[in-house]
């Protein structure tokens, strides 16, 4: 037996912790079964889900790969346009607002104001923020990329803020003996080490907010959400499989895109 076994043989066990918390996690699963419920599901509701399935087996070719504006590849990149421009807003808005928030770099009075507020930005759906910018612009891509921009804010700022705050201290205290302000410490000292740590926090928001653009569609925010709504609403789940087949492919190869993106930058 190793040093390491015999360590791990000889810490304490408690026993009643895990128990605890086991039977905690099996309440509350029980109880949550509370919810489950196939008293609806009847005979209608089994043929609607396997018209669902075959449809999604045996989508409609032809809107998959139409080159007009009705299909599946425009509506996708339609949806990309939405998310591009949306995150590129948030990230260039989160940038002051991260630094604001920081307490290292300004005083706490202005970050606990400037933290409240992306807190408040945070707090809201993106449903409801493109609900309220459709009653501003009316039904279209804008207002996707409005609500895309602000979401984006709520998080990226935050995930700044945690990269600001963890910097090392010794280059700020070294440039504020050099008598450097402010701003010349955030253009000179901090935004050159985190450069490549924000722009891997923006790629991964832009990741995510390829769905968000898509969820969008539904309330009338550009993109492929609508056609999606309005393909199921009408029965026709051949052109629903063939959206969702897009949809799923085109995600799964900015996802791998974007992985690898944000590994160079990671790792160099």
């Amino acid at each position: 037996m190793t040093t390491i076994e015999k360590q791990l043989g000889a810490s304490p066990r408690n026993h009643r912790y895990i128990w605890t918390v086991t039977i905690i996690v099996l309440i509350l699963f029980i109880w949550s079964l509370d919810t489950v419920s196939f008293e609806d599901v009847n005979q209608k509701g089994i043929s609607i889900a396997l018209n669902i399935l075959t449809g999604i087996v045996t989508p409609d070719l032809e809107l998959l790969f139409s080159l007009t504006e009705q299909g599946v590849l425009y509506l996708l990149l339609q949806t990309t346009a939405i998310a591009i421009l949306g995150t590129l807003v948030g990230a260039v808005l989160s940038v002051p607002l991260s630094f604001l928030a920081a307490s290292n770099i300004v005083p706490k009075p202005i970050a606990w104001l400037t933290r409240l507020l992306l807190i408040m930005i945070r707090t809201i759906p993106a449903l409801v923020y493109g609900l309220m910018f459709i009653g501003v612009t009316g039904p279209g891509p804008f207002a996707g990329v409005l609500t895309i921009g602000l979401t984006s804010i709520g998080m990226l700022s935050k995930l700044y803020v945690d990269s600001i705050e963890e910097l090392d201290k010794q280059v700020l205290e070294s440039m504020t003996s050099l008598g450097c302000n402010t701003f010349e410490k955030i253009r000179y000292g901090i935004i050159p080490q985190l450069f490549s740590l924000f722009l891997s926090v923006t790629i991964y928001r832009f990741d995510m907010n390829m769905r968000e653009a898509s969820i969008l569609g539904l309330v009338g925010a550009g993109g492929i959400g609508a056609p999606l709504i309005f393909a199921m609403n009408s029965y026709r789940w051949n052109q629903v499989g063939s959206i969702l087949i897009g949809l799923v492919i085109f995600i799964l190869l900015i996802e791998w895109m974007s992985n690898r993106l944000r590994s160079k930058l990671v790792n160099g």
